[in-house]
């Protein structure tokens, strides 16, 4: 192979690194190399990781392999002694050129490998600036990484250190640069991107950061936030969801749980009626707003009525896009030393409240049929509504926009009947 080559795996952050990633190794001279940007959520992530390196290995027998991202950064040992890594690199040591000009040469010990500092000695998040995200109908800008909370189950913090904001002009740049590239839809992402700003002179928010980026980019013709914290929701985002078509009407939420001991164990700062109090009030403000949200079942000490409250929770809340994680015990946190479930009956109950998941999707499905929509066009044969619904749209141009009527669906995606297309 000639050039470099990027694997990437996990969150929309991670896929906007990997656009710097790639572009500050190219800067460098990097060649005949591939870079494994890797997720550590879970413990099939980290397996998920090292396979993909097994298999760029046989399949790039004379490649440099560089491993970095939030595995690399919490478990740096694990990659450093694989065979097939010739470098593993930090979050933070992954966006500069130099980190790729300094790689050491094949063969070395895995100590030697090792271009990983500590993260949370790591107080700014310095602005990043791409014109392309490959393979994505939609830009995204990173607008905060790290975090401050500390659920008992996540290790990400330790794989992307303490929160800290991108300045807000410097995101209003990045956006106006990929609105020149002919980018239409924005998605804003961090880690824990509804603590936007508490680090920056006056303390914006995120919802004012939206509010500004809308106004001083007025060609953004969709925008998105990847994911929120609803506790942390602010009056700024309440505005824009009340009174901002452009401000697309589907929130994606990170509940992990319905059951308020459990809620604590994870320690996490909503109760299940905060919650649904949350998705009810932006509901009487934009009636036609969707949810999705991540819940985890199984965590330690779950009994079936916990897990009864947190199937109850996403019914009530009709979340119409629901990823369920089975809980998968990271080393170093506090939940991996709490009494653990047996895994059959981790993975069973993930089981059913996927289908859980399932039921509340068909019933959100049947309620697009019939609506008129305007369709974002994919790179993969596929388009969203503004409620981020996936439609068929096969033939159709990447980054178009379709008007469509919504005729039915096959249990996945919506299909449809186009009325008008405008390729603003």
């Amino acid at each position: 192979m000639s050039g470099v080559e990027v694997i990437t795996f996990g969150c929309r952050l991670n896929t906007y690194e990997s656009e710097v990633m790639r572009a500050e190794a190219e800067k460098a001279g990097l060649n005949n190399a591939i870079l494994v940007n890797t997720c550590a959520v879970t413990g099939e992530a980290v397996r998920q990781a090292r396979q993909a390196i097994r298999r760029a290995r046989r399949d790039n027998p004379h490649a440099r392999i560089i491993v970095t991202g939030c595995a690399a950064q919490t478990e740096k040992q694990t990659f450093a002694e694989m065979a097939e890594v010739d470098a593993v690199l930090g979050n933070e040591e992954k966006l500069k050129s130099a980190s790729y000009r300094a790689l050491p040469d094949f063969g070395v010990s895995a100590e030697e490998k090792l271009r990983v500092n500590d993260i949370m000695s790591v107080r700014q998040t310095a602005p990043q600036m791409v014109k392309h995200i490959d393979g994505h109908a939609r830009a995204f800008i990173q607008v905060q990484n790290g975090c401050d909370h500390r659920c008992t189950f996540c290790i990400i913090p330790y794989g992307r250190g303490n929160s800290r904001s991108v300045p807000m002009g410097a995101v209003v740049d990045q956006a106006r640069k990929l609105v020149e590239s002919g980018y239409r839809e924005i998605v804003l992402t961090g880690v824990d991107a509804t603590s936007y700003g508490a680090d920056l002179p006056g303390e914006p928010t995120l919802g004012l950061l939206a509010k500004t980026l809308l106004k001083q980019v007025p060609d953004i013709r969709r925008l998105r936030l990847s994911s929120i914290d609803s506790i942390e929701a602010d009056g700024h985002l309440l505005d824009l969801i009340a009174e901002e078509a452009r401000f697309m009407p589907h929130l994606h939420l990170s509940l992990q749980h319905g059951d308020d001991m459990i809620l604590k164990r994870m320690k996490r700062r909503h109760s299940s009626a905060d919650a649904l109090a949350f998705v009810n009030d932006v509901r009487r403000l934009r009636p036609e707003m969707s949810f999705g949200a991540d819940m985890i079942a199984g965590f330690p000490t779950e009994s079936e009525e916990m897990f009864a409250n947190a199937v109850r929770l996403a019914e009530e809340a009709g979340i119409a896009h629901l990823h369920v994680f089975p809980y998968s015990p990271r080393p170093g946190t506090p939940a991996a030393r709490m009494p653990q479930l047996d895994r059959a009956l981790v993975k069973e109950r993930a089981a059913r409240l996927r289908v859980t998941g399932h039921r509340l999707h068909q019933s959100h499905l049947d309620g697009m049929v019939g609506t008129q929509q305007w369709l974002l066009v994919e790179n993969n044969g596929l388009a969203h509504t503004e409620n981020f619904t996936l439609v068929e749209a096969a033939g159709l141009a990447p980054r178009s926009f379709v008007q469509a009527v919504i005729t039915g669906h096959n249990g996945k995606h919506l299909d449809m009947q186009l009325t008008a297309a405008d390729a603003a």
